[in-house]
C-alpha cells in the first residue's frame, strides 16, 4: 500500500511540475509558433533551444523577444524574416518568450 501511494505521489508531483512547460507549448501551438520552429530542431527558423541559448544570461531577454514575437524581425538568424504576429498580445508573447528561455 505504501508503494502504491509513494507512486502516485511521484506521478502527481510530474504532472504538476509538467504543466507550466505543456502549457506554454500549448500556447505556442495555439499561437501558430510551432509553423516555423521547433523545440529541438531547425525548421524554416531556428529551435527554441537555438534562441535560448544566443539570449542566456541577457537580463532582457524576455521582454526583447517579446517585442520580437509581436512586431517580427529579420536579420539575426538569416536571410528569412520572423513575420508579425498580431494574434500575440503582450502578456501572450511575455508568456512565450520567458518559455522559450526556459529550453535548454
Amino acid at each position: 500500500m505504501k508503494r502504491v501511494f509513494l507512486a502516485i505521489a511521484t506521478l502527481a508531483a510530474g504532472v504538476v511540475a509538467s504543466s507550466p512547460a505543456l502549457a506554454d507549448l500549448q500556447l505556442a501551438t495555439a499561437k501558430n509558433c510551432m509553423a516555423c520552429h521547433a523545440v529541438a530542431t531547425k525548421l524554416v527558423g531556428p529551435s527554441f533551444k537555438d534562441i535560448a541559448a544566443k539570449y542566456a544570461g541577457q537580463k532582457d531577454a524576455v521582454d526583447k523577444l517579446a517585442g520580437k514575437i509581436i512586431k517580427g524581425g529579420s536579420g539575426v538568424w538569416g536571410p528569412v524574416p520572423m513575420p508579425a504576429n498580431a494574434q500575440v498580445n503582450d502578456a501572450e508573447a511575455k508568456k512565450l518568450a520567458a518559455w522559450v528561455m526556459t529550453q535548454k
